[in-house]
């Protein structure tokens, strides 16, 4: 059996929910990235990603300056353990159609496991895990 905490992501940035969207953007592009994981003290609050700033932000006509992450924040977090099995993780993200699980540990936030990690270490060969594993375009 392969667990999550096998190949998770442990270079995380997290922001808090009343950070801007124009903020969580620029340390996208800072960090290369395409997400970050939006917390609440220690507790994950939840995932935004660039494809949520521009369709639930930009796209809305939200004024990215002054509109906060938590007001595009999904507000249903689906974790996973750093010890559950990688293919109870994939069913998780099919289960509730979402392409990255934060990862913790006794509610403290340990990791980031996304289909593209999955892809690389489930299906090598496959075009997903050749584009995951590539270098980010900057």
């Amino acid at each position: 059996m392969t667990t999550v905490g096998e190949f998770m992501t442990t270079r995380l940035v997290t922001m808090d929910g009343n950070d801007t969207l124009t903020a969580a953007a620029q340390e996208m592009r800072d960090s290369a990235i395409g997400d970050v994981v939006v917390t609440d003290g220690d507790k994950v609050a939840g995932i935004v990603t660039d494809r949520d700033i521009t369709v639930r932000g930009v796209a809305e006509a939200k004024d990215p300056k002054s509109t906060k992450l938590n007001e595009i924040t999904s507000k249903r977090v689906v974790t996973v353990s750093q010890y559950d099995d990688a293919v109870a993780a994939a069913d998780l993200m099919r289960t509730y159609a979402v392409r990255r699980l934060p990862v913790v540990d006794d509610g403290r936030l340990v990791g980031l496991v996304s289909l593209g990690d999955l892809a690389v270490e489930r299906e090598p060969q496959s075009v997903l895990a050749d584009i995951s594993a590539d270098e980010p375009n900057v």
